[in-house]
Formats: C-alpha cells, structure tokens, sequence
C-alpha cells in the first residue's frame, strides 16, 4: 500500500523557505472569499498597471507555474526529474481571439514538442483546441455545424489544419500530445478533430490523447464507443482520464439555454465512472495507452489495485499517472518513489497572460473538496518535523 502521508517524500524537493511560503498559500486558498477578491484585485491591478508583477511570481505563480518562457522551465524540469516525475509542458496561454495569436499559439505549442522530443525528462505535451480558433466560431461547430457560412469553414479548416500541423510534428518526433478536454458546447468539434488525428497518427503507437471528463454522463459510453472505432480501425488510442473542471458553469449554462444537464446527478457517480473508466482501460490495455490525470487518492489506488490484478509492471510504459505542479505531491512523489511513471502538468507563459490559468487554480482548490485541507495538513506536518 502506497503511504500517501510519507510527508518527507512528498517535500525532500523543498527548502524551510520554500515549504513554508507554501503553506501560507495554502492558507489563504482555504478561504473562498478571499480567494474571489484576491482574484478581482489580480484583474484590477493589472488593468490599472499597478507593479505586482514580482509579488505574483513570487507566490502564486512560482507554485503553480513552471516559468514565463519554455528554457524558464528548466529548474522545474531538472527538480522533478531528481524524484523520477516527468513533465507535461504546458503553454497556458488563454482568450486570444485572432488569427495572428492563434499562429503564434500554434508555433509554440510545436516548440514545446520540439523541446520534449530533445529531453527525456519531458514523456507528454499538451494543448487546448479553443487555443487555435475563435471559441464563438468552434461552439457553432459543435452545437450545429450545417449553420456555418463559407467564411466561418475557411476560419474552421484553418483550425483543423493547426492541430494538425501540431499533431504531424509530435508523430516524427514520436512525442506524445494531450488534447484537453473544455466544456461541453467546445467538446462535440474537438472530439470530431482529435478522432481524425487519432486515425491519421496512432499507427503503431498512441501520439495523439483524447481526454474523457467523467463528471458528464455521457463520457464513459463515448469512451467506449471510441475505443471500439479504434480497435476496428487497427490503430492504437491514447487517453487521459479526469474528472473535470467546468461542473459550475455547465450547469449554469444548461439551466439558462433549457437543455439536459450534462452533469453527473453527484460525486459519487462521477467516481463510480471514474473507477469504470480506470478498469475498462486496463482491460483493453493491448490496444489503449492511460493517463490517469487525478488527485483523487482513491482513484490512484484502484488503479495501482488494478495493475497488480493484471500482473502489469509498476513502470508500464502504456501507463501515467499525472498531477499538476504545486498540487497532491503527496501523491506525486510517492507514486514515483515505488515505481509507478508520473508526470506534473507544468504551465507556464508570460505572468499577465496566465493569469486567467491561476484563477482557476486558486479557484478550483477552494472548490475542490477537502483538497486544500488535505494540502496543508501535510505542509503542517512537515514543518513541524524540521522544526
């Protein structure tokens, strides 16, 4: 059994400095108040040019940001690699909305391809589609593609043709590509994009990933429909399991546009698909390569559970667990200290331009939860062991 509570693992990566700078942080996100007006002040500052920008790089974005460039990555890279945890590099740049961002977009996503394909120390990247098209023009695509004028097909080939210049780089450098997963008036164009990349580059192994969010009912039957589509097709299908991180606003949207929602009726469904998910992969796993993106402690342990019931290797190749920097390094480092491949997500981008990514990382450990409890509990416990 993995000891999730192995607090000098979990932080041997961390100065006195270091551990307790993040336990203030920590502190602070327990609060959602102060979260909502810490984030308000964030915007206002910036729009009022107000110098903060070394207080945030300082805190918030050293904790959960690899650096404002990919070489700024490097410390993060080099550190997590001395605990045996890879990393998935990131570009969390978001909200662009013209032709010339969505290019500029493009060519760095490719060189953090081109970088990971240099270093072994980086096994994924990653890349949202919303990143590479006006999000207006890819919701209309999803909710009714027989809509768009001539215009809006050339503006959408051009977004297909960027995933799949992004795709043809990772296929001859033979790196593997997340495509996350958005909310759900996005999802019905992105999935209809990856799956043709999927056909197009998962020859004798999986490039591209699709990424399954269970908190929609709907997921695991998709999952598995896709899986079978793969199989006949004789390519091999990349994963990425997660939960999700839309729930509040698809439910705000499906109550205001008068459609079902697309949510799970509870949490316990959510990890009951979740669980369902883990085990339909490993059945398949000939044909199907898993990343289990969770922070979820259970989850990890069912599928370490699983993997022992099918004899699999801790460090199969076709098998990831990842976490995202400055979260659950409980699990993190401890999975990676008994063998298992891990991998952080590590953002990074110029300060002003991930702020909206920060937020919702501020946000979303306020929400989650028990997940800051859980985090600072440990942070506490450690601090105490030095002292």
């Amino acid at each position: 059994m993995i000891n999730f509570d192995d607090t000098k693992v979990v932080f041997a990566h961390k100065s006195n400095w270091e551990l307790r700078k993040s336990y203030y942080l920590f502190s602070i996100l327990q609060h959602s108040l102060l979260v909502k007006f810490g984030s308000l002040l964030l915007k206002i500052s910036f729009f009022l040019r107000i110098p903060i920008k070394r207080l945030i790089k300082m805190t918030i974005f050293n904790q959960f940001c690899g650096g404002e460039n990919i070489q700024d990555c490097s410390k993060k890279i080099n550190e997590l690699y001395e605990f045996g945890i890879g990393t998935i590099l990131d570009y969390s740049v978001e909200g662009k909305e013209n032709e010339f961002d969505f290019e500029k977009t493009k060519e760095e996503i490719i060189q953090t391809i081109l970088f990971s394909s240099k270093n072994s120390k980086i096994p994924f990247t990653v890349f949202k589609i919303t990143g590479l098209g006006k999000s207006s023009l890819i919701k209309k695509a999803s909710l009714d593609f027989q809509c768009l004028n001539d215009n809006e097909l050339v503006e959408l080939n051009l977004v297909a043709k960027r995933v799949d210049e992004i795709c043809k780089v990772a296929s001859e450098n033979r790196v593997p590509v997340f495509v996350d997963a958005e909310e759900s008036w996005y999802q019905v164009y992105i999935d209809k994009v990856v799956e043709n990349m999927i056909f197009k580059y998962n020859n004798k192994f999986s490039i591209v990933y699709n990424t399954i969010q269970l908190y929609r009912h709907d997921r695991l039957q998709y999952m598995k429909d896709l899986t079978s589509r793969v199989n006949l097709n004789g390519k091999q299908l990349g994963l990425k399991l997660v939960r999700g991180a839309y729930m509040e606003k698809e439910r705000d949207q499906s109550v205001k546009r008068n459609y079902p929602d697309p949510i799970q009726k509870d949490k316990r469904a959510t990890d009951n698909d979740f669980a369902k998910a883990l085990e339909f992969c490993i059945d398949n796993i000939e044909n199907v390569s898993l990343c289990a993106g969770t922070h979820n402690e259970k989850s990890v342990l069912h599928l370490t559970d699983l993997m022992k019931k099918k004899a699999l290797k801790n460090n199969d190749s076709r098998i990831w667990f990842a976490q995202l920097l400055g979260m659950s390094d409980h699990i993190s480092f401890n999975l990676s200290k008994e063998g298992y491949n891990v991998a952080k997500y590590v953002p990074y981008g110029p300060i002003k331009e991930v702020i909206p990514y920060l937020i919702r990382r501020a946000e979303e450990n306020t929400s989650v939860s028990g997940q800051t409890g859980r985090e600072l509990s440990l942070i506490k416990i450690e601090v105490v062991n030095r002292s």
